[in-house]
C-alpha cells in the first residue's frame, strides 16, 4: 500500500519548477518552494502567479481554489526549511554537479525516510542517487511541461530503488490527477528517447537545406497532426536544453541517431537559444514571446526562383483506387474538368460510384451545397483511352506502389500528352526522377504527395526532382493552393519529409519494445499524453499496416544506409507471421 504522503518541497523555481509546486498545491498537498536568492523565489511566484491567473481567466480554477494554493505554498530560500518534507523533488537545469550538490545537502537535512525525486529529463538518475547516503530513497519524478497541463510522469527506478518507494511516488502522482509509467534509468526514458531522436532528424533536415523550416514544421503538423511542428518546438524547449539532452543520451547509448547535428551546437555557442533567447530556428518579437516575425531565411516563392507557372484548366487522373478516387473528387470540387483512365469500364463504374457517395456524404453533413455536389459531378469523366489525356494540363499518376508500373505509366504520358504538360506523381516513397528518366521531358516531372484521405488531408509534398524546372513546382504550388491544399516543397529522396521524419521515431519505438524497457500500452501513453502526439506509435503502426511500414522502412535504409534505420527485427517477425495490424485484427494488439 502507498505510503500518505502530505509535504512536499520542491527545489528550483523556474519554470518547471514553479510549474511542479503548483500542481502539487492544486491537489491538497503542502508545499515548500525552495531556490538559490530572493529574485528566483519571486521569479518563482510570479510563474505561479501567471499560470493561476490564467486558469482562472479560462474558467479552469475559482477564486477561492487559487488562493488556496498559494496558503499551501511556502516560497524560502533556507534548507531546513524542508527538514519535515516526506518527498523533495529537485527541478534545478540539467548538469549532473548540480543535482549532485543538491541531493547531498538534502540527504543532511531531510529525515531517513524522505524520499527524494529528481525531475531529471535525461541524466542518469542512479549517478545523482549515488550523490546521498540513501540511494534507496532516490527515484525519477519525470514531470512534462507545462507541468499543471501535462498528465504524463515518467517514474524511474534505478537498480537500488526500493520497490515500495517507486509505488510511493506512482501513488503520489495518481493522487495529482497524472498517469505515471514506471521506467528503468535509462537515457531520455520513454519519451525523450523517442522525441529527441526525431527532433534531431529534423534538425539535420533543416541544416542540409532539404527543405524550409516552414515546410517541415507545416508537414509535421498537417501530415501527422502533431501540435507543433520539430523545429518549432525546439524553440520552446530550448536548444541548449535539447543540446544538452541529445549529448546525454548519446554518450548513454552510442546511437548515431542521438547524436546532435552539428548546427545545434554552433547556434548554442552562437546564443540562439530559441524564443527565451528571442532567436532559434525562427525570429521571435522578443525573448520570450511566442511571436514568429519574418527573417531572411523566411520563404517568399517556395524556391521557384521568380518563375511563372502554367495554366491548369483539365486534369487527367490515372489510377481508381482509393487515393485516385479522393484526388480526383478534390480536383472536381475546385472547379477543374477531370477525366480519370482506368483498365476496364467496370472499374471506370465503381470510380464513379465512389466519388457520388462521399460527395452525397459531404451534402449531408452540411460541408458541401447540391448545387456544388451536382456541378462536381458534371466536371468528371471517366475512361478506358488513354488518348483522352492528349489535351490535358496536368495528369496526376495514382497506381500501385510499384516503379516497373508506374514508369510504363509516364512512358504512355510521354507519347500522349502535349508538350507542356505536367506530368505528376503521388509516389509516397518511390524516386520521382526515375518517372522523369523514362520520359523526354524531366523538366516537366514533380511529385504531388498527396495524403489520405485526400479529401480531408490539406498536406500536400510537391517533391522536386533535379530536373524539374522552376516553371513547374510553381505550378505545382499554384494547383495545390486552388485545391485549398498546403503545399510544401521538397527535394527527391526517400520519404520525403513526413515519412522520413515519421518511421525512424516508429522504428525506435519498436526497437525499445524489443529491448523490454517498456510496454506498448506504456510508450503509447508517454507519446499521446507526454508529447500530445494524437497516436502513440504502436496505435499508428498497427493502423498504417505493419507490411507498409516494414516497407517504406526498408526503403528509408536502402536510400541512406543509416544503421538506425534498419527495420527492427520485431517488425520484420510481425510481418512475417502475417500479423499486419487492423486490417488482419492482429499486429503489435489484438482486434475483434
Amino acid at each position: 500500500m502507498a505510503r500518505e504522503i502530505s509535504r512536499v518541497g520542491v527545489v528550483g523555481l523556474g519554470t518547471m519548477g514553479a510549474g511542479i509546486a503548483e500542481v502539487f498545491a492544486r491537489s491538497g498537498f503542502e508545499v515548500v518552494g525552495l531556490d538559490a536568492d530572493d529574485a528566483a523565489i519571486e521569479r518563482g511566484r510570479g510563474h505561479v502567479d501567471s499560470s493561476t491567473a490564467r486558469a482562472l481567466s479560462r474558467g479552469r480554477l475559482s477564486e477561492e481554489e487559487r488562493a488556496g494554493i498559494f496558503e499551501r505554498l511556502t516560497f524560502t530560500t533556507d534548507y531546513d526549511a524542508l527538514a519535515e518534507c516526506e518527498l523533495v523533488v529537485e527541478a534545478v537545469p540539467e548538469s549532473l554537479d548540480l543535482k549532485r550538490s543538491i541531493f547531498e545537502r538534502l540527504d543532511k537535512v531531510v529525515p531517513a525516510d524522505t524520499i527524494l525525486a529528481t525531475n531529471t529529463s535525461s541524466l542518469s538518475v542512479t549517478d545523482i542517487a549515488v550523490a546521498t547516503s540513501r540511494p534507496a530513497q532516490v527515484v525519477g519524478m519525470h514531470f512534462f511541461n507545462p507541468a499543471p497541463v501535462l498528465k504524463f510522469v515518467e517514474v524511474v527506478s534505478t537498480v537500488v530503488t526500493d520497490p515500495s518507494v517507486v509505488e510511493d511516488v506512482k501513488g503520489v502522482a495518481q493522487r495529482l490527477g497524472k498517469l505515471p509509467v514506471v521506467v528503468g534509468d535509462r537515457a531520455g526514458f520513454i519519451a525523450n528517447a523517442l522525441l529527441f531522436g526525431y527532433l534531431n532528424h529534423a534538425v539535420a533536415m533543416f541544416e542540409q537545406k532539404y527543405a524550409s523550416r516552414e515546410d517541415i514544421d507545416a508537414a509535421m503538423k498537417l501530415g501527422c497532426g502533431y501540435p507543433m511542428g520539430p523545429l518549432a518546438l525546439l524553440d520552446l524547449i530550448g536548444l541548449d536544453t535539447a543540446y544538452e539532452i541529445l549529448d546525454t543520451m548519446y554518450k548513454q547509448g552510442r546511437d548515431r541517431l542521438h547524436a546532435p547535428s552539428p548546427i545545434l551546437k554552433q547556434m548554442v555557442v552562437a546564443g540562439l537559444r530559441g524564443r527565451k533567447s528571442g532567436r532559434g530556428f525562427y525570429t521571435y518579437e522578443a525573448p520570450n514571446s511566442p511571436v514568429v516575425v519574418p527573417d531572411a531565411l523566411t520563404p517568399t516563392d517556395g524556391g521557384t526562383n521568380g518563375a511563372a507557372s502554367r495554366t491548369v484548366r483539365k486534369v487527367a487522373v490515372a489510377g481508381s483506387g482509393t487515393m485516385a478516387t479522393g484526388i480526383i473528387e478534390v480536383f472536381a470540387k475546385a472547379g477543374f474538368d477531370v477525366v480519370f483512365v482506368t483498365r476496364s469500364q467496370q472499374r471506370t463504374d465503381q470510380v464513379h460510384a465512389a466519388v457520388l457517395r462521399s460527395l452525397q456524404k459531404a451534402t449531408q453533413r452540411g460541408k458541401l451545397s447540391e448545387q456544388d455536389r451536382d456541378a462536381a459531378l458534371t466536371r468528371i469523366h471517366g475512361t478506358t483511352d488513354w488518348d483522352e489525356l492528349a489535351d490535358c494540363d496536368l495528369v496526376v499518376e495514382a497506381v500501385v506502389e510499384e516503379l516497373d508500373v508506374k514508369t510504363a505509366l509516364f512512358e504512355t504520358f510521354d507519347e500522349i500528352c502535349k508538350p507542356g504538360a505536367v506530368l505528376a506523381t503521388t509516389t509516397s516513397s518511390l524516386p520521382v526522377v526515375e518517372m522523369g528518366a523514362v520520359t523526354k521531358r524531366p523538366q516537366d516531372v514533380v511529385g504531388l504527395h498527396f495524403f489520405n484521405p485526400a479529401p480531408v488531408m490539406k498536406l500536400v509534398e510537391v517533391v522536386r526532382t533535379v530536373a524539374t524546372s522552376d516553371e513547374v513546382v510553381a505550378t505545382a504550388l499554384s494547383v495545390c493552393e486552388a485545391l485549398g491544399k498546403h503545399p510544401v516543397v521538397c527535394g527527391d529522396r526517400a520519404g520525403f519529409i513526413v515519412n522520413a521524419l515519421l518511421f525512424p521515431y516508429l522504428n525506435d519505438a519498436v526497437r525499445m519494445l524489443e529491448a523490454n524497457y517498456a510496454s506498448a500500452d506504456d510508450i503509447d501513453v508517454a507519446m499521446k499524453t507526454g508529447c500530445g502526439l494524437p497516436m502513440g506509435p504502436f496505435e499508428l503502426l498497427d493502423v498504417v499496416g505493419l507490411d507498409v511500414s516494414r516497407s517504406i522502412q526498408r526503403t528509408l535504409f536502402l536510400e541512406f544506409r543509416e544503421p538506425g534505420f534498419v527495420p527492427a527485427p520485431r517488425l520484420e517477425h510481425l510481418v512475417t507471421a502475417g500479423y499486419l495490424g487492423r486490417k488482419t485484427g492482429r499486429g503489435f494488439r489484438t482486434y475483434e
